[in-house]
């Protein structure tokens, strides 16, 4: 072997007994001993990871505060804990299975309340994530391979982003890796050990983001059925087992959930008729394929021409490499594709067993399945969500580019068989090398193109990059190809100069991600883009055809740094008249400043924006515009986010707390997880997520209210949502028109402690 072919099989490549009719050139030597340099190589890459995903972590904060709340609410209350609850208090779930949670809590109990706590458990579970994609990968195709499919996945902008944030994104792609894992080691020796658990880790991804995980389930089934090396009716016994350990490990919480009388446990967030069933087949079911999504704020077919409704972006064939999501996950997805075709021609008419296929197959399978659902679902969709995709991506490149240049590698023609002509054999051994180098030439110099697109969407963020990624990608393209005349050496410096022009955009985004605090519900990785919403705001900077706002106000503005409304320079914030566009506009009354006469936010009495029941969070800056939210790289800035109370409405919601179940009461999960998190006492957020749950209902909360178990209600959040329950803006109403309001640094607070026997 020669030792200057970096990508040659080594002997530490596992690989299984070929089958008879099977090539023999075709499957690397026998397993041995690993090369030398293996541990350091992979320790390098985990420490790597581990300093891309935990440098600066705590400078994002609470990063989700709605998850933030509940994880609070689990490490005080071991009830809330198993049932992901918003508060301590258990007015109502999250709108998620909780096992996301769990992680979270636990850590919180340990450690105390802190971003670190928060956020430590998903950087670990990317560490984690690059390290099992790594293994499974390196079981069938070498080291080589496994660490080139452990760097794009660490690299990948929207993993950087997610691995650093407390969404339930982590824990579901390395329960998703791990479940490929399993397959992976259960196609070896058709093992019903290994496939059992591949299902019982795919329903544990159920108890953390419910129905994604079930996208994998017939591609680890079909590719098992396909391939393993027994007798089909034992492979469908397996599978059935296996079906069987993904029911029982998704199905258990859920049944205890439906089996518990209503009143004995929390409502269940993001459902109408409190049921864990409903909201996993509606809401986060069949709603966000079908855009019908009762409660929700987006989604829904054709909102915007293209469906997927304001938050969710077009929906076809592109939208992964469209302006919202293509800086996330695209940059190295057009090599994927191609590596997976030319993979697949490589194994060619090989045995049923055969692993090359059987792999590529595996994570094939992966990127397309949930690729095609992410593209055409006309629900709810936001570009993180991609992230699913990385491992996918990340494992074809690196299978694809280690297949391809061992194919490289001239062998002696072996003896043709029965059904092929000795000359065509012959030809074939013949240009097999020069077809795998002009196919990897091909490869790179595509990678390169599309990462001189995307970068060229942040034209005026280190503008010199687009160029450098290009230039250097096609010499390394063109080395390539002359290394079939040219010194096998050359090979090497060719590779080096590729991998490193393929890599540095996605690189480049993964560190400003990393460098950049992120919060609220919607974050994005990389810099603002033309095209997307970057670190705030709407596609191209302008909300599309009149879809401003849930509930409407569309602001006119120049659609390069965001809507303006009059009176404001939508750089921070919106800024009516007669506000300081910080804490609202104070001085009361409706702002001519906003279309349609809507009051500006934070004025007393509840002080509407346009569009938004109970008027703007987070300290009234217009959310969905850069520097309109209270973050940098937050995404939709303030929308989403919590509001942080000041000093003294602090104070106050922590007066005589210990006589109150809740020391507070608002519409919205988010905008309550703020209060809580700050004092860190239960606050019932009405409506939960989006305001549009009917809990409470208005004869609940006013027989809590006479109870004397909810002290204050505090004005603002909610959003006008698709279809759902009116009872939040019911008790606001009877809130407003039984109570006095008082004005606290600008947010309206009413004590219902004092004349509550008029409920």
């Amino acid at each position: 072997m020669d030792r200057t072919d970096t990508l040659s099989t080594t002997p530490g490549d596992p690989v299984g007994p070929p089958h008879p009719s099977t090539r023999p050139e075709e499957h690397p030597p026998p397993a041995g001993r690993a090369p030398t340099w293996t541990r350091p190589a992979l320790l390098a890459l985990l420490l790597g990871t581990g300093l891309l995903y935990l440098w600066g972590l705590g400078a994002s904060g609470w990063a989700n505060s709605f998850y933030a709340a509940a994880a609070q609410a689990g490490s005080v209350s071991w009830k809330a804990f198993f049932y992901g609850s918003s508060d301590a208090a258990n007015s109502i779930t999250v709108d998620k299975t909780p096992a996301s949670l769990w992680l979270m809590a636990l850590s919180v109990r340990i450690f105390g309340l802190n971003s670190w706590a928060m956020l430590v458990p998903q950087a670990l579970c990317g560490v984690a994530s690059v390290g099992v994609l790594y293994a499974s990968v390196k079981r069938w195709y070498g080291p080589v391979a496994g660490l080139i499919a452990g760097v794009v996945l660490a690299l990948t902008p929207v993993a950087t982003l997610m691995f650093r944030f407390n969404n339930p994104d982590a824990l579901l792609v390395l329960l998703l890796l791990g479940g490929a894992y399993a397959t992976v080691r259960a196609l070896e020796t058709a093992s019903t050990r290994w496939i059992v658990l591949a299902g019982a880790l795919v329903g544990f991804g159920f108890l953390t983001k419910m129905l994604q995980a079930f996208l994998l389930v017939p591609v680890f089934a079909g590719v098992y059925l396909l391939a393993a090396p027994t007798g089909l009716w034992r492979r469908v016994r397996q599978l059935l087992l296996a079906g069987l350990a993904v029911v029982v490990s998704a199905g258990w919480w859920v049944a205890v959930v439906e089996l518990v009388p209503a009143g004995a446990r929390p409502y269940v967030g993001g459902s109408q008729g409190n049921s864990i069933l409903e909201l996993t087949l509606g809401y986060n079911g069949l709603g966000r394929i079908t855009g019908d999504e009762v409660g929700s704020v987006g989604g829904g077919a054709g909102r915007m021409g293209g469906g997927g409704g304001p938050f969710s972006g077009r929906t076809g064939l592109l939208r992964m490499f469209d302006g919202e999501v293509g800086g996330q996950i695209s940059w190295l997805l057009p090599a994927a594709l191609i590596l997976l075709v030319a993979g697949l021609v490589v194994a060619g008419r090989a045995a049923r067993t055969d692993r090359t296929r059987a792999g590529l197959l595996l994570w094939g399978g992966w990127l397309l399945v949930t690729g095609l659902i992410f593209s055409f679902m006309s629900g709810i969709f936001h570009a993180y969500y991609t992230v699913a995709l990385a491992p996918a991506v990340g494992a074809l490149v690196g299978i694809g580019v280690t297949v391809l240049w061992r194919q490289r590698r001239p062998r002696p023609a072996p003896a043709a068989d029965a059904h092929e002509e000795p000359a065509l054999v012959s030809r074939w051994q013949r240009w097999r090398p020069l077809a795998a180098t002009a196919t990897l030439a091909a490869t790179l110099a595509v990678t390169v193109w599309w990462a001189w697109v995307l970068l060229g969407r942040s034209p005026d963020w280190y503008p010199w990059l687009r160029t450098a990624v290009l230039v250097a990608g096609l010499l390394g393209a063109a080395l390539l190809l002359s290394t079939v005349r040219l010194p096998r050496w050359l090979g090497a410096v060719a590779l080096g100069v590729g991998a490193a022009a393929a890599l540095a955009g996605p690189a480049a985004y993964a560190a400003q991600t990393a460098a950049t605090p992120h919060t609220g519900s919607i974050p994005s990785a990389g810099p603002a883009v033309a095209g997307g919403f970057g670190r705030g705001g709407f596609p191209g900077g302008r909300p599309p055809g009149g879809m401003a706002f849930p509930g409407g106000g569309q602001f006119p503005g120049d659609g390069r740094n965001g809507a303006q409304p009059p009176g404001g320079d939508g750089r921070n914030g919106a800024q009516p008249p007669g506000g300081d566009g910080r804490n609202g506009n104070q001085n009361g009354g409706r702002s001519p400043g906003f279309p349609g006469g809507g009051q500006a936010p934070g004025a007393p009495g509840g002080g509407q924006a346009p569009g938004f029941p109970g008027g703007f969070r987070g300290g009234g800056q217009l959310p969905g515009f850069p520097g309109g939210g209270r973050e940098a790289g937050g995404g939709m800035g303030g929308l989403l986010d919590a509001r942080e109370p000041s000093a003294a409405l602090r104070e106050l919601l922590e007066r005589d707390s210990d006589d109150f179940t809740w020391v507070a009461a608002t519409i919205g999960s988010n905008n309550a997880s703020g209060y809580q998190l700050a004092t860190g006492d239960p606050v019932m957020p009405i409506g939960g997520f989006n305001g549009s749950d009917p809990s409470p209902t208005l004869a609940q909360f006013q027989r809590y209210v006479a109870d004397h178990r909810i002290h204050y209600f505090v004005g603002g959040g909610g959003f006008r949502a698709n279809g759902g329950s009116s009872a939040s803006q019911e008790i606001s109403t009877w809130v407003e028109e039984t109570f006095t309001a008082q004005t606290v640094d600008g947010v309206t607070v009413y004590d219902l402690s004092t004349g509550a026997d008029a409920s």
